[in-house]
């Protein structure tokens, strides 16, 4: 039998077993070292928490462990839990090791009963603070343990405060308050069957199998799936003695953070509020005042938090994002946690802090995750736009960036307009927990209410979303589904946009423009490409997607489909002249037409590169996706090439694959048609050699795709060479060219060896390497696999980060084999997978010579590089 609770106050190295103690309480122990103002804690650990999820029920001597500790907890503070006198109070409260903010339950003020309130209201003096604590103890017991809807409790207040003729809470009287206690304690009944237990104990125990048991609960499992956190990581319960932040104009809470976390600006960020409790604050209940102004409000605890912000920063090296309350003028720290912030400003702290010497260059690198570094690139609202735009209304910059979307009510709305292809806002009073999935599908957040540490603003940050926080001005009503700004009613079909960097919200849809890098920005690339092995170029199929990807630090093009340029203007009626015609000549005839196009398409994403690499593969769908599928599509066609209708329908009806994915496509397609390979390499070649004569440098390379037996390979590439050669004598230049192949067939992995004796290069293509490993089709699999995620089959999308145990194990054989044939195969990667940064850090780990992503993903691709060289060191 383990050791389940730890007291906080006796543990030597906290951070070292955080696992255990859950983030939460191994930063509640470090701060005790630190000499910060603690109120005394223990902790039940993450291993209590697996057990009870293993076997539902706890592990044998956790009760008595927790009785012990109770009375520890008493010896120190000298106070009885129970006691009719001088109670001890507590908080129960979740801690992952993984911070997941409000995806878990928390209860505070837990033993309290009808007798022990008594003693509360003489030890403290305060009959009104002692009621607003014991109300706030029934509420969320009943919601946290007992299951009741939290909308039943706040349904109970509002009525009660219509009655009474007042707006917030704090203006309820002491008998207000007995009596709310009393309605809630019959909300209970009705709704649970049963009634509070009135042993302090027995409350404790039910507390923490509820805490225990929420992580499970939907948003918990939404949160981890969303965030890759592991199932089996539990959640450790931290146990507190409660201080009172509603005793008072005297006392308060507030949520604040050493650095701002939206810009990463070095300055006092929070927020805090007089007479109320923690929950308070994050739940945007009541939207609270600026940390400034606690200046004139509690001048004392205020000089003591500046210099917790201080010591935070000074202990951890890292922006804190610390609770804090104040109970009769005196400052009490409740928990700190590293502060979740945005790309922008992730990335500001991080070059700031490696001037500022607090943190060395490779540290800077890894505080930045790569997958932030997309949201920097997140596009703005024109400037000029919102000058004609009408503003309506304006609220609190709580998560930059920019949003367009009609309005969702809920999170449930959100979630489904948006798997219906819609662009939505998610536009709420405040935000909750439960709302998380609405929350991911929303393009970004609007709330009425809760300020800049609110929930909302919270999540929104973590996530990389746009949200603008109490925006007062909007008045939702949700059974009606509509929302008032001043005289203007929108509803549901209405579109509005959000500004998260001003807290700005415009009427219409504003258009976007693309945002400006910061020099902070260039500097940590700067850094990752000073570490990194890896090179990264880009997948384009255009002179401009191949610019902005230059722009964005990448070294040459990993992918570029020549089918993609098929589709634009008049070249789409050659393609299909091509492919309607009956014999060679007349495909010729056709080809030659697109000759030209393709060769000019070439030269100007050459003239782009510059001379850095330009990988170009060669024709890969299958004929039938050029072709017209509806009856006025092959009108139409018909009308333009002088084609009989019925011969296009039999020209369909031939090509026609029952799984075109393993049909004849890829290389089959060149070896069945050699003109079309002929015409494409010579395009490429003569748009190179133009360049060349004009005495610009151009490396390209030619590859195959879908090989799986080296003799389609040896086939095509002797075709390639004697194109490829006999257009460079023509032109009379030197030119350096390649000819490879895209390894995304199991059997090219096994064949390794033979495929790189006829090869340059392997480029691993693995969208279709991961269909044909798992016997998956990409564009069915999502039907199943949020099953297979639920009943843990799977742990992530396959087609989004690459299946190391399967699709790797191949990818490794393939350059084990390759490179025991050619020392010098240059081997790359160019599917989905090359922008994702646990897959980057798996090339890196093969011995891959560059990954190859879209270009929005290139600064992502060059950061995961230096994490993954940094990470090994």
């Amino acid at each position: 039998m383990g050791k389940y609770v730890y007291q906080l106050d006796e543990v030597d190295n906290p951070l070292e077993i955080y696992k255990l103690l859950g983030n939460k309480g191994a930063q509640l122990s470090e701060m005790m070292k630190i000499g910060l103002p603690v109120p005394k804690a223990f902790t039940i650990t993450t291993d209590a928490c697996r057990e009870y999820i293993k076997n539902n029920s706890w592990p044998d001597g956790l009760e008595d462990e927790l009785k012990a500790s109770v009375k520890a907890m008493e010896d120190k503070t000298k106070k009885g839990f129970g006691n009719k006198s001088n109670p001890l109070l507590l908080s129960v409260r979740s801690g992952s090791y993984v911070s997941m903010p409000g995806m878990m339950d928390t209860v505070l003020n837990l033993g309290l009963n009808d007798e022990v309130i008594q003693g509360l209201v003489v030890k403290t003096n305060n009959e009104r603070g002692s009621y607003d604590s014991y109300r706030r103890f029934v509420q969320m017991f009943g919601d946290v343990v007992m299951g009741v809807k939290h909308s039943s409790f706040e349904a109970a207040i509002h009525e009660l405060k219509n009655k009474k003729g007042v707006k917030l809470d704090t203006e309820l009287k002491v008998e207000d308050l007995k009596e709310l206690v009393k309605n809630f304690k019959d909300i209970i009944k009705k709704e649970s069957g049963k009634e509070i237990p009135t042993d302090p104990l027995e409350q404790l125990k039910l507390s923490v199998t509820a805490v225990f048991g929420s992580w499970n609960g939907k948003r918990a499992v939404t949160y981890r799936r969303l965030n890759n956190i592991p199932d089996d990581a539990g959640t450790a319960v931290s146990i507190q003695e409660m201080v009172f932040g509603n005793m008072g104009n005297d006392s308060g809470t507030g949520v604040s953070f050493t650095r701002n976390p939206s810009t990463g600006d070095k300055e006092h960020y929070g927020e805090y509020l007089i007479n109320a409790q923690g929950e308070d604050v994050v739940a945007g209940i009541r939207t609270p005042k600026k940390i400034d102004d606690m200046k004139q409000d509690l001048p004392g605890p205020y000089a003591e938090l500046i210099k917790v912000y201080e010591k935070l920063e000074l202990h951890y090296k890292d922006v804190q994002d610390f609770e804090f309350t104040i109970e009769n003028n005196v400052l009490f720290i409740l928990q700190t946690r590293n502060g979740k912030r945005t790309a922008q400003a992730a990335i500001k702290i991080a070059v700031d802090m490696e001037s500022e010497g607090l943190i060395n260059q490779k540290e800077a690198i890894l505080r930045v995750n790569p997958d932030q570094i997309e949201q920097v690139m997140h596009k703005q609202l024109d400037p000029e736009g919102k000058k004609k735009a009408q503003l309506i209304a304006k609220g609190l910059p709580a998560s930059p960036g920019a949003a367009v979307g009609q309005i969702a009510f809920t999170a449930e709305e959100a979630h489904d307009k948006n798997s219906a292809g819609k662009k939505v806002l998610l536009v709420r009073t405040e935000t909750s927990p439960e709302d998380i999935e609405g929350m991911h599908s929303a393009q970004g957040i609007l709330t009425s209410r809760g300020g800049m540490t609110s929930h909302a603003a919270v999540v929104a940050r973590g996530m990389g979303k746009c949200c603008v926080a109490g925006c007062e001005e909007v008045i939702i009503d949700e059974s009606a589904k509509t929302v008032k700004i001043k005289d203007q009613q929108l509803n549901e079909d209405s579109w509005i946009s959000i500004d998260g960097s001003t807290g700005e919200v415009f009427l219409g849809q504003v258009n976007m423009v693309e945002p400006e890098m910061s020099g902070e920005f260039q500097k940590l690339m700067g850094w990752a490409d000073n570490h990194r092995t890896l090179k990264i170029r880009t997948n384009s199929d255009t002179p401009k997607d191949t610019k902005v990807a230059i722009d964005f630090g990448a070294e040459g093009i990993g992918l570029c489909r020549t089918e993609h340029m098929f589709f634009e203007g008049e070249r789409i009626l050659h393609v299909r002249e091509m492919i309607l015609a009956t014999d060679v000549e007349g495909r010729k005839k056709a080809l030659d037409k697109l000759m030209p196009i393709q060769k000019g398409d070439f030269k100007a994403i050459f003239e782009v590169l510059e001379g850095k690499p330009a990988n170009i593969r060669l024709i890969d769908p299958p004929l039938h996706e050029f072709l017209p599928q509806t009856e006025e599509a092959i009108k139409e066609v018909s009308k333009d090439l002088g084609i009989p209708e019925e011969k296009i329908k039999e020209r369909l009806e031939a090509l026609h694959e029952f799984n075109p994915m393993l049909g004849h496509r890829g290389c089959r397609l060149c070896i069945t048609y050699p003109e079309i390979a002929e015409m494409q390499t010579r395009a490429i070649i003569e748009a190179a050699c133009e360049l060349k004569k004009e005495g610009k440098e151009v490396k390209p390379e030619i590859m195959v795709p879908l090989v799986g037996h080296v003799n389609e390979l040896k086939l095509l590439r002797e075709l390639i060479i004697k194109i490829a050669d006999e257009t460079i004598k023509n032109f009379g230049v030197k030119l350096d060219y390649q000819v490879g192949t895209m390894i995304e067939i199991p059997r090219a992995c096994l064949t390794a060896e033979k495929i790189a004796a006829e090869a340059d290069f392997f480029s691993f293509g693995t969208n279709d390497l991961t269909q044909m490993t798992f016997g998956f089709s990409r564009d069915d699999a999502g039907k199943f696999l949020n099953e297979y995620y639920d009943k843990k089959v799977l742990a992530w999308d396959p087609f989004q980060r690459i299946d190391e145990c399967g699709v790797g194990q191949l990818m490794e054989l393939a350059c084990k084999k390759g490179r025991e044939v050619k020392k010098d195969l240059k081997l790359g990667i160019c599917g989905e997978h090359g922008g994702n940064p646990a897959s980057i850090a798996f090339c890196h780990k093969l011995g891959l010579n560059y990954v190859s992503c879209s270009p929005y993903r290139v600064p992502v691709a060059r950061l995961a590089a230096a994490h993954a060289v940094l990470k090994e060191e």
